[in-house]
């Protein structure tokens, strides 16, 4: 059994086989992402490219196979350990936001850097930096249910960003919106990643999106087939 992470890899997935129930998910899919690097994994609907994301994020323990982060073994880890990591080095996007509506913008991109121990103003400074860097500053006392769509991905954007993370995952963070607003989101999470260092996991069926990125993973039947460059 290998003992360390590929040289050079932050977030790292070797031979992960994962089921639910009877229906085989992920058949041997590997694939790593390097520091400051756009990693798209494309695939159609039921290819497996959302369960090898939850499976590097450390959501799904995979049933078999590896998941390395910064040279540590992240599946042997614990369920309170590996909370902890998506609490404090990974950011996350989802297709729909997945923004408390209860709470105002402010206090969403907050939440977890309160929840991280940040005080109250420090906190909710950076949020309303994020929020402004994103162009949606003036909308930080508003209930997430008054926004549109794209402005509900920005927001969903700057709490991913707001925590200075090694790895973002995205799960097709476009899906919902249309193609203009879509491409406003990819360039503003790309740009700004970019200028952090941080590495970004992208989940995709749209070859307008994965042209954001370095590379580009094909995921089919569960095992990933194809690994190239992304054309620009």
């Amino acid at each position: 059994m290998t003992q360390q992470s590929s040289p050079g890899c932050l977030i790292e997935a070797r031979t992960i086989v994962k089921s639910f129930g009877q229906t085989k998910a992920l058949r041997g899919a590997s694939v790593a992402a390097v520091h400051g690097e756009i990693l798209a994994l494309m695939g159609p609907s039921g290819s497996g490219k959302s369960t090898l994301l939850h499976c590097l994020a450390g959501i799904f323990p995979p049933d078999s196979g590896e998941v390395w982060f910064d040279g540590r073994r992240l599946d042997t880890l614990g369920e309170t350990e590996r909370t902890r990591l998506r609490r404090t080095v990974f950011g996350f996007v989802f297709q729909f936001g997945q923004l408390v509506p209860e709470l105002t913008v402010a206090d969403n991109v907050a939440l977890p850097l309160l929840l991280n121990r940040a005080g109250r103003k420090a906190a909710y400074q950076e949020a309303g930096s994020w929020l402004a860097r994103l162009g949606i500053g003036d909308k930080a006392a508003r209930r997430t249910g008054e926004l549109s769509g794209g402005e509900a991905q920005r927001v969903a954007v700057a709490r991913a960003l707001a925590l200075t993370p090694a790895v973002i995952f995205a799960d097709e963070p476009t899906g919902s919106l249309d193609s203009l607003t879509g491409e406003k989101v990819m360039g503003l999470l790309t740009g700004l990643a970019r200028e952090q260092g941080t590495a970004v996991v992208l989940v995709t069926h749209d070859s307008q999106v994965a042209a954001y990125a370095d590379r580009k993973v094909m995921v089919r039947d569960g095992q990933v087939s194809a690994d190239m460059k992304a054309s620009r």
